[in-house]
């Protein structure tokens, strides 16, 4: 009866998302005072049940995958009874039914805490970003329910199960996807208060201090789900790569340039009041960004570990949603455009100036993205012939782009607000560009044969970390709002991670040998012997497993055990690398086949400073989460307007 249970519960928390749209309409736009009162009394306990239900029918989803319930199919296709815990509860979203319920979950728990917590906006609003809320929530309980179930029986039930994909029997699965599913359904909450605010003709700074908090904890999320999911793909695929420009990657990576563009945007609009018919449209389409990536990774239209569905219809299904949602916002958005007031003037020369510069880079970037990971799609689907847009397309495209984007924002913090002077831009600068043109010597000088991208990649991360801190120079470090230290640390994290991706490109040193037992091989300052091949036994797999002893100098042998594993259900073959760290640097192993000759293939690598790309992506999530609090905080002090 779990499973009965778990459905009746989708049912009643879809039941309620059509009356939450209903009273949302009624009380934003009813006619007559009674009527807006119904409606407005009814809207938000209607939100929060729909929030309750949806998550109780997750967590009974969770429940039969922990039992191991062989009589629901979406637990026989996806677990089995030999796995660990861990990824019994991971496997739940780890499929496409599971995976959606998640996303519903999350999107009907962020309904209920708009109902609940948010009253800095006037009660129309409120109730019209409810509404909109509840609208996307009814498409995709639509789409479970009809084409989805992720509590179909059965019958008769399977004696075992078919086990999880080898590739996600990782602890990664268990936070990776949540993780970014967190920031996906955050912007729908931006894009349901951007519908709200044209609906009511509010865009203006009042909006945007309620939005910016939804967009700042999705931004965080989303940097925290894309740094995990880069280290997990690197450790795990044991192809010793962190980003690969995949379109499972991309459709992570498009919805996150959107919202970094929408967090600067909303961040003027709230404090300056200005770009306000600019940050709406961020809003529609950072949203889409996130609806795109559904499409690409749930339709099917994909081939890759992260892409679960393989039927044509429920593609069809989500681009239909895609079109609803995407198209009615902006159509609403070119019928309300004239009513939106232009905001506050500025210079060229200004901090607004240089977000709006970045914005636009940012958005140029997206654009070269979206080309790039949509063009071979739609070219199969015209013409039939299969294209590839890979690595060389976005390195020579958003590689430039992206390098200028950090300069301006290098300079965006030292401007002031409304207007400044070129002039007096450039002393604020002059300790950043000192510290960049030392560092361009010095990369001369002990790396004369660097490649121009990396060591423009270089130059500029210490640029942009030198310019990062200077906006604390002069400050009482005590009294700095804790979001300005936000900021600080979220840009210097950028310079970290962008020098980590500039020493990985230009500095790796890659082996690929052949040894017998007892031999040894240098790579980059290490020697790496193989002593031994044994075989070994896991929960639910079995390998060969290879003991190298990688030795650096005279200091202390460091042992690795790469293994090559086989798994049962289903019978796949696998590579678990194996990883040294080091203060500057990674060593990577991965082991490979035996040879004609009877020696063990090894895939050696040492990456110097590959950390910092993860440790520069756990900064600017860091300075995202202080600045978020720094922002909640300021708001509790602060008196909430007399909103109805």
């Amino acid at each position: 009866m779990i499973a009965e249970a778990g459905l009746a519960a989708l049912w009643l928390a879809a039941a309620l998302a059509l009356l939450q749209l209903v009273m949302g309409a009624t009380a934003f736009a009813g006619r007559g005072d009674a009527a807006r009162m119904v409606g407005g009394a009814v809207v938000g306990p209607a939100a929060v049940a729909q929030g309750l239900l949806t998550l109780l029918a997750f967590m009974l989803l969770v429940w039969l995958f922990t039992e191991s319930d062989m009589s629901v199919r979406l637990v026989a296709a996806n677990s089995h009874s030999a796995k660990p815990m861990l990824y019994k509860i991971a496997g739940t979203w780890g499929n496409h039914e599971g995976s959606m319920l998640l996303w519903v979950t999350i999107l009907g728990v962020a309904g209920a805490a708009v109902a609940l917590f948010e009253r800095r906006v006037s009660a129309r609003m409120r109730h019209a970003t409810l509404a909109a809320q509840a609208a996307i929530g009814l498409g995709f309980f639509a789409f479970l329910l009809f084409s989805s179930n992720p509590f179909e029986r059965l019958a008769p039930a399977a004696a075992e199960g078919q086990g999880l994909n080898p590739l996600l029997q990782d602890p990664g699965l268990a936070f990776h996807p949540p993780t970014l599913y967190l920031g996906y359904v955050g912007l729908s909450v931006a894009f349901s208060f951007a519908v709200g605010a044209l609906l009511t003709r509010e865009v203006d700074a009042g909006f945007a201090r309620a939005m910016r908090p939804w967009v700042l904890a999705a931004w965080i999320m989303l940097t925290l789900g894309i740094t995990a999911g880069s280290y997990w793909a690197y450790y795990e695929l044991g192809w010793g790569g962190w980003w690969f420009w995949d379109p499972v990657e991309n459709a992570s990576l498009m919805p996150w340039l959107a919202a970094t563009a929408l967090l600067h945007s909303v961040t003027v609009l709230a404090t300056r009041d200005a770009l306000r018919a600019w940050t709406v449209m961020l809003a529609v389409i950072a949203f889409s960004m996130s609806m795109v990536g559904t499409f690409l990774v749930r339709s099917g239209i994909l081939t890759s570990v992260h892409a679960f569905a393989v039927d044509p219809q429920r593609g069809s299904f989500i681009l239909a949603l895609l079109a609803l949602y995407i198209g009615g916002a902006l159509a609403l958005f070119g019928l309300r455009i004239a009513t939106v007031k232009e905001g506050a003037q500025f210079e060229p020369v200004s901090r607004e100036g240089a977000l709006v510069g970045n914005n636009l880079l940012l958005t140029a970037i997206l654009g070269v993205v979206f080309v790039g990971t949509l063009y071979p799609l739609a070219a199969e689907a015209l013409s039939g012939e299969k294209l590839s847009v890979g690595p060389p397309y976005f390195d020579a495209t958003a590689g430039p782009l992206a390098l200028l984007m950090f300069v301006l924002m290098a300079a965006g913090p030292l401007l002031r607000w409304r207007r400044d002077q070129a002039k007096a831009l450039i002393r604020r600068l002059a300790v950043p560009m000192l510290a960049g043109v030392a560092a361009l010597g010095a990369v001369l000088v002990f790396a004369p044969g660097i490649r121009i991208l990396p060591l423009l990649g270089l130059v500029t991360a210490i640029g942009v970390g030198a310019a990062s801190v200077a906006p604390l120079f002069g400050r009482n470090l005590r009294r700095t709002p804790l979001f300005i230290w936000g900021m600080v640390i979220a840009h210097l994290g950028v310079a970290v991670s962008l020098a980590g991706m500039a020493c990985d490109s230009a500095f790796t040193r890659e082996t690929l040998v052949a040894l017998n037992p007892g031999e040894a091989r240098m790579v980059g300052p290490y020697s790496v012997r193989l002593t031994a091949i044994d075989p070994v036994a896991g929960p639910n797999w079995t390998a060969l497993e290879a003991t190298l002893v990688a030795q650096r100098g005279t200091n202390a042998p460091i042992t690795l055990k790469p293994q090559a594993r086989s798994w049962p259900n289903p019978v796949t073959q696998t590579s678990e690398s194996a990883i040294a760290t080091a203060w500057d640097g990674q060593l990577y192993t991965v082991l490979g086949a035996q040879d004609e000759r009877g020696r063990w293939q090894l895939r050696l690598w040492w990456k110097p400073f590959v950390t910092l790309i993860w440790l520069g992506g756990g900064l600017i999530a860091l300075g995202g989460a202080l600045a978020l609090v720094g922002r909640v905080r300021r708001a509790a002090r602060q008196p909430v307007a007399a909103f109805a």
